[in-house]
């Protein structure tokens, strides 16, 4: 604790770093990952193709795609674009199947319906499929967060600056409290994140904030009704 009193301005600066390089990533993922998992969604063979390809990204050890990428890049080895990019890739890795399995988690019937009173193509995937594949949405954006916080870790090995300093430091002056700290801080910045993205998913979803009594007074309701 006494260690951590004394570094607090170089535990803090890094941790600032930490969320800075986190969230490119994260957004990132998400981002792109809506229109692969509508397409993977839509068409079998583009889920194959999708999710394959997914899968080979995100069995790439990091550390071999840190250094590889400034030679694809054109980058230097000591980039934060270099960690940046590769987490980028494993987010995308990571949300694709999750936006896939999204997107199909919303009911056939409802689509149907939406078409069958006039809805677009375009606005009924913003008014209707989007919303409605919004809670699995969130749940891989919470994996993929959590993920990404963790492995941006490693790019200290290279020399980004991050939380992870606090490990390699740690372990070369072979003194178990830093490293604890900078476990600690990372799983704090995880820990914020996702609650973040519970709160704007209660925010955005309120429908999605149902208490376990109301769903059931409601599913007894509709029993009755039937």
């Amino acid at each position: 604790m006494v260690w951590l009193w004394d570094n607090l301005d170089l535990v803090l600066r890094l941790t600032a770093d930490h969320v800075r390089l986190s969230i490119i990533p994260i957004v990132v993922g998400f981002i792109v990952c809506i229109p692969f998992g509508w397409l993977a969604n839509r068409y079998t063979v583009a889920r194959t193709i999708l999710l394959t390809l997914g899968g080979v990204l995100f069995s790439i050890p990091s550390l071999a795609l840190f250094v590889t990428l400034p030679a694809l890049l054109g980058t230097r080895i000591l980039d934060e674009a270099n960690v940046v990019v590769a987490l980028c890739v494993y987010a995308i890795a990571v949300m694709v199947r999750g936006a896939a399995d999204a997107f199909s988690s919303v009911s056939r019937d409802v689509i149907s319906s939406s078409t069958a009173v006039g809805f677009s193509a375009v606005s009924r995937f913003w008014t209707v499929e989007f919303p409605l594949a919004g809670p699995v949405l969130l749940a891989s954006l919470r994996v993929v967060s959590v993920s990404t916080v963790s492995l941006l870790s490693v790019g200290s090995l290279i020399g980004v600056q991050s939380l992870g300093y606090l490990f390699i430091n740690g372990y070369q002056r072979d003194f178990p409290g830093e490293i604890l700290i900078g476990i600690a801080f990372t799983v704090i910045v995880a820990v914020v994140f996702d609650t973040i993205l519970v709160l704007v998913g209660r925010l955005l979803m309120p429908w999605t904030r149902a208490t376990p009594r109301r769903r059931s007074v409601t599913s007894a309701s509709a029993a009755v009704t039937a």
